[in-house]
């Protein structure tokens, strides 16, 4: 690319960053008391995971450094949403699962975001939704690859 700016680049990513500040704000209202986005996405992939993650795996997984995904964790320990155990082979590493309690408040983040996601996709209509989620996806796999 030259050293001019692209239009279509700029164009794209200015409506990804302003949608992506949009939606947190949005959602971050809709989330339960006490909740932040950093939580929920950590208690919806641990809920999903089918083992144990330490933080290390955490902290990769979410791009953050692990000093973040540690104070993220400390959080949602101190509010029972996470187990955090050590590792009985190796003292250093420790290994995260979500509680029931953390089940029970990712399903609340889940019933209250959930309308208004459903909102924007019906408003914009399913068909062009599905056919946006290609490129955003190539989008991200192409960040993620530089990483």
């Amino acid at each position: 690319m030259s050293d001019t700016s692209d239009p279509l680049a700029v164009a794209l990513f200015s409506e990804i960053f302003m949608s992506d500040q949009l939606a947190r704000t949005r959602l971050s209202k809709a989330l339960p008391k006490g909740m932040e986005i950093s939580h929920f996405s950590v208690l919806n992939h641990l809920a999903r995971a089918a083992e144990e993650k330490t933080p290390a795996q955490l902290a990769k997984t979410f791009h953050v450094t692990r000093g973040a995904m540690t104070n993220t964790l400390s959080k949602l320990e101190w509010a029972g949403h996470v187990h955090i155990r050590p590792d009985w082979d190796d003292a250093r590493r420790k290994f995260v699962t979500i509680s029931p309690a953390g089940r029970a408040a990712r399903d609340a983040a889940i019933a209250a975001i959930t309308p208004i996601i459903g909102e924007v996709v019906e408003s914009i209509g399913a068909d062009k939704v599905r056919a946006a989620l290609p490129v955003l996806r190539a989008i991200r796999a192409r960040f993620d690859e530089s990483i």
